[in-house]
């Protein structure tokens, strides 16, 4: 694959309310393993896609611009459903928006228009899927939220297309945090001898 579409979870839904918060840290590594995984298979140019929104996407970009150090190939493209997205933010989710956007490789609106409708949100989602070889998904189907959607539309996608999907679910991040405690731990431990 040479680009890849990043989503899943905004940040409220998985209660991170803070930068520091620990879940951070542990669905960044989660992000980082995919994306070295798939950018060690090919030296090709390969782009990163995702949106604005906090949580995973945000997230993923960070990651992202963190390997970009490793991998001359990552490119990175923060693509927004419409126009003028984010404005209704606090002043500090906006300036970080704008830094990041600075940061990446590409950014740009799907719609050139502010908000309007769903179907500007559906238009993305087509976007992003006919733009990309496969996702990263963020989502677990039992634990519903915003991710449904693209869950759904990749779903649908993949009945006509030939289309990869790596889901990570909440198992899956219970997994890494247990062993990203553990690693602190270690790390506790020895510093303290």
């Amino acid at each position: 694959m040479r680009r890849i579409w990043v989503s899943g979870y905004r940040s409220y839904e998985l209660n991170v309310f803070q930068d520091n918060d620990p879940k951070v840290q542990v669905i960044k590594e989660v992000l980082r393993q995919n994306l070295t995984e798939m950018l060690n298979q090919s030296t090709e140019e390969f782009w990163l896609l995702t949106g604005p929104q906090l949580g995973i996407e945000r997230w993923s970009i960070e990651t992202g611009l963190a390997l970009k150090k490793d991998y001359s190939q990552l490119k990175i493209a923060i693509m927004a459903p419409f126009a003028d997205f984010g404005n209704h933010w606090k002043e500090d989710n906006q300036v970080a928006l704008s830094q990041i956007k600075t940061a990446v490789d590409f950014a740009g609106d799907v719609s050139q228009s502010p908000y309007q409708s769903p179907r500007q949100l559906q238009n993305y989602a087509h976007f992003m899927l006919t733009h990309s070889e496969g996702s990263i998904l963020v989502y677990d189907p039992d634990f519903k939220g915003k991710p449904r959607w693209d869950y759904r539309a990749i779903r649908r996608w993949q009945e006509n297309h030939q289309y990869a999907l790596r889901l990570i679910d909440f198992d899956e991040l219970q997994n890494a945090a247990e062993e990203w405690g553990e690693r602190q731990r270690e790390k506790q431990d020895n510093s303290d001898q």
